[in-house]
């Protein structure tokens, strides 16, 4: 079983109203403050207890299946008793498929990092990137954090910027506004359909190449390929997709950085805002040009 303790700031009529907070749902509401799972100040209490400022709420959660420990170093940018902010290094998948990555994913190093730290924590994303996406991704702790950055995350106000090198050159900042769906003939791919849903990316031109451009491209939606499909419908393809646009001797994988993040912290408010470097591979690219 995991707990979780939280230090109340104010006062509130009752736990209930406290929870709401954190826009959790009734069945969140209802698996955190069953029997023997509400603490107030280590005693036993009901949903509909008053909280007081400086009380110590203890919420408890039966533990999910156990993910196994892998022993690896993490890039870890951000972190705090709710949160872990960690740069995703290239070719790494962030939690097992049930087959070709199963024991050695993102997922797996976090649970040994905490296992070394001698934390019982749930090993949570709160969101992915793909295998050869490198850059930040954000991990939470704790029931409540998790459901207000779902919230959050869901409503677009937590904002995550990537670093992408695209092939020729890209004429002028734009907001790609083109909905996407599956690719009825190849399996794991995707395109701009009418059908399809939909899906906003903006972009702005950073620097030019002789052979491809620097850009910076902001979600505003957050579709599988997003950046990937909507790159390759404008005629360019990230540098290096062969699913999307062809290979190329510059780099091994599609050029792509999680560079920007910027959210409230979801218990104190404050705002977070972090910044990653581009990778040797893309680095090199950049400082070089072709």
């Amino acid at each position: 079983m995991y707990k979780f303790n939280y230090d109340i700031k104010k006062d509130y009529p009752t736990i209930l109203a406290y929870l709401k907070e954190f826009k959790l749902g009734n069945e969140k509401v209802k698996q955190l403050t069953k029997k023997d799972h509400l603490y107030l100040n280590g005693n036993k209490v009901l949903i509909n207890n008053s909280l007081k400022k400086g009380d110590i709420l203890t919420l408890c959660l039966d533990e999910d299946e156990k993910i196994k420990p892998f022993k690896s170093h993490l890039n870890i940018e951000y972190e705090d008793d709710n949160l872990l902010i960690i740069n995703k290094g290239l070719g790494l998948a962030i939690h097992s498929d049930g087959a070709k990555y199963q024991d050695n994913t993102l997922s797996n190093m976090v649970a040994y990092y905490y296992q070394k730290k001698n934390l019982n924590l749930p090993v949570w994303y709160l969101h992915r990137l793909d295998f050869d996406t490198t850059g930040l991704i954000i991990f939470v702790k704790d029931p409540l954090s998790m459901s207000k950055l779902s919230d959050e995350l869901a409503s677009h106000k937590i904002k995550r910027d990537y670093l992408a090198l695209v092939s020729g050159n890209y004429q002028a900042d734009e907001v790609i506004n083109k909905p996407i769906g599956r690719d009825r003939h190849i399996n794991g791919k995707y395109r701009v359909s009418p059908t399809g849903k939909d899906a906003i990316t903006s972009v702005k031109v950073l620097k030019y190449f002789k052979r491809y451009t620097l850009v910076r491209l902001a979600l505003q939606t957050g579709r599988t390929h997003q950046i990937r499909v909507h790159m390759a419908y404008k005629g360019h393809p990230l540098l290096g997709d062969i699913l999307y646009g062809e290979g190329t001797t510059y780099i091994k994988r599609y050029a792509l950085h999680s560079a920007f993040l910027t959210l409230n912290h979801p218990i104190s408010g404050e705002e977070i805002k972090l910044f990653s470097k581009l990778p040797l591979d893309m680095k090199k690219l950049v400082d070089k040009g072709n």
